[in-house]
């Protein structure tokens, strides 16, 4: 179960990546959507983490944070 959690938490975070990617690429309302996406995203991130008691989380989940806060910005 673990083990899915963790699954889950690398996929979620290679999300964020690839959705700001795609945003940035995309432009515009486009671009808005992405960065929303990897907004939650980011959110599930935190969460498979805290779920999967992963070593070093909350610092992961603190960098999570920053992130999604740039990403609020971007998605306005």
């Amino acid at each position: 179960m673990l083990t899915d959690l963790r699954d889950q938490a690398v996929r979620a975070s290679r999300s964020v990546a690839l959705h700001i990617a795609e945003g940035r690429a995309r432009g515009g309302g486009a671009a808005k959507n992405h960065y929303r996406m990897a907004l939650g995203s980011a959110a599930e991130t935190c969460a498979a983490l805290d779920l999967a008691r992963v070593d070093g989380a909350a610092d992961l989940q603190d960098k999570l944070r920053r992130i999604s806060a740039m990403l609020r910005c971007m998605a306005r």
